[in-house]
């Protein structure tokens, strides 16, 4: 296994991001946050809590788990655990009284140094409007879907043109295995 230990020169940076190059490999850095936080959220009737945004990089409306940046502005001092717990009330208006991490790993390991942590929310409850408003210029959409009819949904959901973040998969993956989830 050949490891590029080359000098790192930096591209060019935003908020968010640092564009980086090291020998061949070029990739974006995550910097002002210490990754993300993403939610499965089970509603006590056996539902999933999707979102479904417009994602500016793809050019399209992409379903996906609830989600955000770990460290951010909105929560500079949580834990992962209380970013999932914060990010699923504002962008879907549900909560749970705790949040409890299934996995984790790198987000894409050949383009980003991001990690990403799946977060479990069991008996989610809604609180509030959800739909992203804290925040200006996110218009999600909320979908709360049966998970006997989540494969149906997600079918009809690319159907129509919208992308499917294959996370959701793993998501449900740990939905119909609860003997994998940590102990309450």
């Amino acid at each position: 296994m050949k490891e590029d230990t080359g000098a790192i020169e930096i591209l060019g940076r935003g908020r968010f991001l640092e564009l980086r190059r090291q020998g061949r490999w070029e990739y974006a850095a995550r910097v002002n946050a210490r990754g993300a936080a993403m939610v499965l959220a089970l509603t006590a009737a056996r539902e999933i809590v999707l979102v479904e945004q417009w994602r500016v990089p793809m050019r399209a409306r992409v379903v996906e788990l609830p989600a955000g940046l770990v460290g951010d502005d909105a929560g500079r001092d949580e834990s992962a655990a209380a970013t999932a717990l914060r990010e699923l009330e504002e962008e879907t208006g549900y909560t749970g009284t705790r949040a409890v991490r299934l996995t984790g790993g790198p987000a894409s390991p050949g383009m980003s140094t991001e990690q990403l942590e799946l977060y479990g929310v069991r008996a989610a409850r809604r609180v509030g409007p959800g739909g992203g408003a804290v925040h200006e210029g996110e218009d999600i959409t909320v979908h709360v879907v049966p998970l006997v009819a989540v494969h149906d949904f997600l079918r009809a959901q690319a159907s129509r043109g919208a992308l499917l973040d294959p996370r959701i998969y793993a998501g449900l993956w740990f939905a119909e295995h609860p003997e994998a989830w940590p102990e309450d």
